[in-house]
């Protein structure tokens, strides 16, 4: 017999088998037995509105970024452009992975990541070239061309640039109180806009570079721009991402408003140190770059490397009662709750079942930990209701359910 017991995580009811249930269930019969608390109805049909909106939101985004192309064009010519987009977009990709590597627990959705990097690559440089260059000729028309240039890189770009950015992983953090859980999902976040802004940037650079000195400066940029310093954008504004992130972790109030603040104002001092080393004197931006960036870039990696574990605590706790139901082994919810474990699971069943069983697999422990951090929010008074929590809930052991049918036996 069936019923509605109360997950002693989180409170919210979810299905039961027998009350003799155990450990020692296999997967597959406890699942042929459990069924979702809600039976969800799902539908393909989406507002209108929200359609016509997301595609008005898009088009003025695109618009941006085209109308700062131009701009760019009209400095460096349609040959030297182009040579700037290829160069600007080669070392992307692999940036990108980099930062989806980190995200191993709860990934974020990639259409959410797409939003955020393509923010960066156009409304979030174009915001950044109108008021630079605005503030800019203002005060070099007042103080003189070297203090335009000045104020320009050391004031305007890192006041502006990391508002700009910062806007949009605010708009996330409010909108969508479900996929910003912590530490590292702020981090990702900004590690995608920042390298958005920095991609449509060194289109910039790059052009100008193929326009005054030909392939051979172009290179040379690309060397340091792509390759010894690719991580300036993102590091910035992923002090930015990680006050928010404190600041979803913590329930102490004076937290929840004071990080982000500090958080965006570490962003700005950061990036007015790298103007301003840089124009100073090349040596002394390497100091910077050595005795500064590199340590904080070191110490975010720590700050992952806890978040990592604050999130396998947070699967951990959140699991057991599937654990204890038999929904699970104890050999895979015990890998379930580690990076290393997950690998594993994954390893073996691409070993075991070929492609579709990993996809299933890769899927599965995605829903895992989306269950898991579901009921950690709910704990903590991070929901939009009791029904919805109820309905979302059962929606995941569905999924999980699904999955592990299709997963059978490996």
């Amino acid at each position: 017999m069936q019923g509605l017991a109360a997950c002693p995580t989180c409170g919210m009811p979810v299905a039961s088998s027998v009350e003799t249930s155990s450990p020692q269930v296999a997967p597959t019969m406890m699942f042929s037995q459990a069924a979702p608390t809600i039976v969800i109805k799902r539908s393909n049909s989406v507002g209108a509105m929200k359609i016509m909106l997301g595609v008005f939101v898009g088009l003025v985004a695109l618009l941006l970024g085209l109308i700062v192309l131009y701009l760019i064009g009209i400095q460096t010519g349609p040959v030297a452009l182009m040579a700037g987009l290829i160069f600007a977009t080669l070392p992307v990709p692999v940036y990108i992975t980099l930062i989806l590597w980190l995200d191993r627990y709860e990934s974020e959705p990639l259409w959410l990541l797409a939003v955020v990097f393509f923010w960066g690559a156009t409304v979030a440089v174009f915001i950044a070239f109108v008021a630079n260059t605005t503030g800019a000729y203002a005060v070099a028309a007042s103080a003189g061309e070297e203090a335009g240039e000045i104020f320009g890189l050391v004031i305007s770009a890192p006041i502006f640039e990391e508002s700009a950015k910062a806007l949009i992983l605010f708009i996330v953090f409010f909108w969508k109180k479900d996929e910003f859980d912590g530490i590292l999902d702020g981090i990702v976040y900004a590690a995608m806009v920042g390298l958005g802004f920095a991609m449509t940037e060194n289109v910039q650079y790059y052009g100008m570079a193929a326009l005054k000195g030909g392939l051979v400066a172009e290179r040379n940029l690309f060397i340091l721009r792509g390759a010894i310093a690719p991580f300036s954008h993102p590091l910035f504004t992923s002090m930015t991402g990680i006050g928010l992130g404190w600041a979803r972790q913590s329930n102490n109030k004076a937290i929840k408003i004071l990080m982000p603040l500090i958080g965006l104002g570490l962003a700005m001092m950061l990036h007015a140190i790298w103007n301003g080393t840089a124009y100073i004197h090349g040596l002394l931006w390497i100091l910077a770059y050595v005795f500064i960036m590199i340590p904080v870039a070191i110490t975010a990696l720590v700050v992952v490397f806890f978040a990592w574990r604050r999130e396998g605590r947070i699967v951990r706790e959140h699991l057991l009662p599937d654990f204890q139901r038999g929904v699970m082994t104890q050999d895979e919810y015990n890998r379930l709750c580690s990076v290393r474990g997950r690998m594993g699971l994954s390893f073996r069943a691409l070993r075991n079942g070929g492609f579709g069983i990993w996809r299933a697999r890769m899927r599965y422990n995605q829903m895992a930990s989306e269950l898991a951090f579901h009921r950690n929010r709910v704990a903590r008074g991070i929901s939009d209701g009791e029904q919805e929590a109820r309905e979302r809930e059962a929606a995941y052991l569905q999924m999980l359910q699904d999955l592990r049918t299709r997963m059978g036996p490996h």
